[in-house]
């Protein structure tokens, strides 16, 4: 198994859509990147802390290769916008990669001028390439939170279209319930 820790945008949305893909054991939210230790979701709202809300995704490589967890990465939000993806406002949302080898950096590096070259967004993509550092778990209540708390009008407004649109065009690496 090997682990990559992606920040792009509200955890609770991004958690939802790597937890269906096909290889993917583990989907964990929490904060990495900042100053602060063991912080709490509170200090990490203030933009105070540096930490940005963020995914551990551990998966088996044989199964889903890291360059197709960088697809979905993309394909999932605006690596467009700095510190932002919709009304979600702050570094602590801002598009991250925590890369853990040169290999996981130099392919997202690849993915990054790739897109940027190919015209896919109007804008130049501003997602910040950074070494693995600390990862911190969120609190309990964030884990696995669309699963839990489908109904909430957040999940309802925000998460479930996203993922829904997801899921119609990413069959092929979808986990079989979810094809």
């Amino acid at each position: 198994m090997e682990t990559s820790i992606f920040g792009n945008g509200c955890f609770w949305c991004t958690e939802s859509i790597f937890q269906k893909l096909e290889g993917v054991e583990t989907v964990e939210s929490g904060y990495s990147g900042g100053q602060v230790e063991n912080p709490t979701y509170e200090q990490v709202c203030t933009g105070k802390t540096g930490h940005a809300e963020v995914i551990r995704i551990t998966y088996n490589p044989d199964k889903i290769p890291y360059s197709d967890l960088l697809r979905v990465f993309f394909e999932t939000h605006d690596p467009t916008t700095l510190n932002r993806q919709g009304n979600d406002i702050g570094t602590q949302y801002r598009s991250v990669i925590f890369y853990k080898t040169e290999e996981q950096r130099s392919l997202a590096l690849d993915a990054i001028q790739a897109l940027d070259q190919s015209g896919v967004f109007s804008s130049k993509i501003v997602t910040e390439l950074s070494p693995e550092t600390v990862f911190y778990k969120a609190e309990s209540y964030h884990q696995n939170y669309f699963n839990l708390h489908g109904e909430n009008p957040y999940c309802q407004v925000v998460i479930r279209p996203k993922l829904e649109k997801f899921l119609k065009k990413s069959g092929t690496l979808l986990k079989p319930a979810y094809k």
